[in-house]
C-alpha cells in the first residue's frame, strides 16, 4: 500500500515554526498583517477567507478584510488596492478571484505591488519564480507541493518529474520550482501524445488537470510519488482529487490524499509568505 502524505503533519510543523517567527517580529515591534480583498459573496471565497482567518489566528498574524459588493466598479477597486500598497501596516495581500465579469481581472492584479503579492498572482511574482531570483512569492499551492516533498524527505534532485497541467496557478510554477530543485521536468497537457506512457515513466507525478479522477492506473508504474493538486466533486457529491485514489493507492509509492493533502498546506504557505514579507519590510 502507498504511503499517505498527510498535509496536516506538514501544516502543523509549519505553524509551529511560523509562530516562533511571528513572536520574534512582534518582539521587535513588527506585527505581520494580511489584507484579504473579497468582491461579492461567492461561497468558496468566503470559505477560503474563513480558513485563512483561522490559520492566521493560530499563528498570530493580523487579518484586515476589505470587502466589496459584486457591483463594485473597477476604478474603486483599483483605488483601494493602491491605498493598501502604500499602507506600511499591511505586509501581504490576498486577492480572492475570479472577479465578477465586469472587472478586468488582469488589470486589477497588475495594480498589486509584487512585494505584497503573497499568493503569486502578479507578473512580477511570476518573473521571480521563472528566473529563480527570489523576488516576489510563488503561488501558494505550487509551493505547497514542494514543501510536502521536502517534509517527507522525498528526493527531488535528479528525479524524473512529470507535471500534468500548464496553468499559471499551478502547472507552470510548480514545474519551475521542481527545476530549481534539480529535477528533470516534463510538462504534459491535453495535446501531449502518449500522455499515459510519459507519466508512467515518472518518479514524481504532479496532477493538476482540474478533472475529477482523470488520472487512473494507466499513469502509474508502482514506484511513483504522486502529488494530487485537484479539488473536485465526484459523481456522489464527495470531494476528490484529479487522481483516482482507489487506482493509485496500490500502484504508487506515496500519494497525497484529497481532502487532507496539498490543500491543507496551502494556507500555511500563505502565512509563511506574510511573515517573510514583514521581515523584508523591516529590511
Amino acid at each position: 500500500m502507498a504511503q499517505i502524505l498527510s498535509g496536516k503533519e506538514v501544516s502543523e510543523a509549519l505553524n509551529e515554526k511560523l509562530k516562533a517567527d511571528v513572536e520574534k517580529l512582534k518582539a521587535g515591534g513588527i506585527y505581520p498583517a494580511l489584507g484579504i480583498i473579497r468582491v461579492g459573496e461567492r461561497p468558496d471565497d468566503i470559505a477560503y477567507e474563513r480558513g485563512a482567518e483561522k490559520r492566521a489566528e493560530k499563528i498570530g498574524i493580523i487579518i484586515n478584510k476589505y470587502q466589496f459588493a459584486s457591483s463594485v466598479g473597477q476604478t474603486q477597486l483599483v483605488d483601494a488596492i493602491r491605498k493598501i500598497n502604500s499602507d506600511a501596516g499591511v505586509h501581504g495581500v490576498l486577492l480572492l478571484r475570479p472577479m465578477p465579469p465586469h472587472i478586468d481581472d488582469r488589470a486589477v492584479c497588475a495594480e498589486l505591488s509584487p512585494s505584497k503579492d503573497v499568493d503569486g498572482i502578479t507578473a512580477g511574482s511570476m518573473a521571480g519564480v521563472y528566473s529563480g531570483s527570489g523576488f516576489g512569492y510563488a503561488p501558494c499551492t505550487a509551493e505547497a507541493c514542494i514543501e510536502m516533498l521536502k517534509f517527507y524527505g522525498i528526493e527531488i534532485a535528479g528525479r524524473k518529474a512529470v507535471v500534468i497541467g500548464r496553468s499559471l496557478v499551478i502547472g507552470k510554477p510548480v514545474a519551475m520550482m521542481l527545476l530549481k530543485e534539480n529535477a528533470t521536468v516534463t510538462v504534459c497537457h491535453t495535446k501531449t501524445a502518449d500522455i499515459q506512457k510519459v507519466c508512467s515513466e515518472s518518479e514524481i507525478l504532479v496532477a493538476a488537470t482540474g478533472k475529477a479522477k482523470s488520472i487512473d492506473g494507466k499513469y502509474f508504474n508502482g514506484n511513483q510519488v504522486v502529488i494530487d493538486v485537484g479539488i473536485n466533486m465526484d459523481e456522489d457529491g464527495k470531494l476528490c482529487g484529479d487522481v483516482d485514489f482507489s487506482d493509485a493507492e496500490g500502484n504508487v509509492r506515496a500519494i497525497t490524499p484529497v481532502p487532507g493533502g496539498v490543500g491543507a498546506v496551502t494556507t500555511a504557505i500563505l502565512m509563511k509568505h506574510v511573515a517573510e514579507a514583514a521581515k523584508k519590510a523591516v529590511k
